[in-house]
């Protein structure tokens, strides 16, 4: 797979994020919408050539807390490292980053 660089929206990996609003603390439901918006600020540029960000709040839990999609279809773990190999990531690593990425945005959100 080669794609060549910026890519059109509906071919970038839209890598959804759902936010458990416990993870702002025990206020965290009435702060979750507004974090997630910061966050998704924050985040937009990172890997912005081949990557579509969508952080949202994760009411449900029966949802995913990262999902892959690309043109519309829902990616598995094994397609989505697929699509990451092709800009020489791996998915651990992408998804360790994302998760570090978070917690620092957190924090400060949080100010601490």
């Amino acid at each position: 797979m080669k794609f060549e660089l910026p890519l059109p929206l509906y071919k970038k990996l839209t890598v959804t994020f759902r936010v458990e609003p416990g993870c702002l603390g025990p206020e965290g439901a009435a702060h979750i919408k507004g974090f997630c918006k910061h966050a998704k600020k924050m985040v937009v540029g990172l890997d912005s050539d081949f990557i579509r960000w969508v952080i949202i709040p994760r009411y449900d839990k029966s949802l995913p807390e990262t999902e892959y999609k690309t043109n519309g279809k829902r990616l598995n773990q094994q397609q989505a490292a697929l699509y990451l190999s092709a800009f020489n990531k791996k998915l651990d690593d992408f998804e360790a980053h994302l998760d570090e990425q978070l917690t620092h945005l957190i924090d400060s959100y949080l100010g601490r």
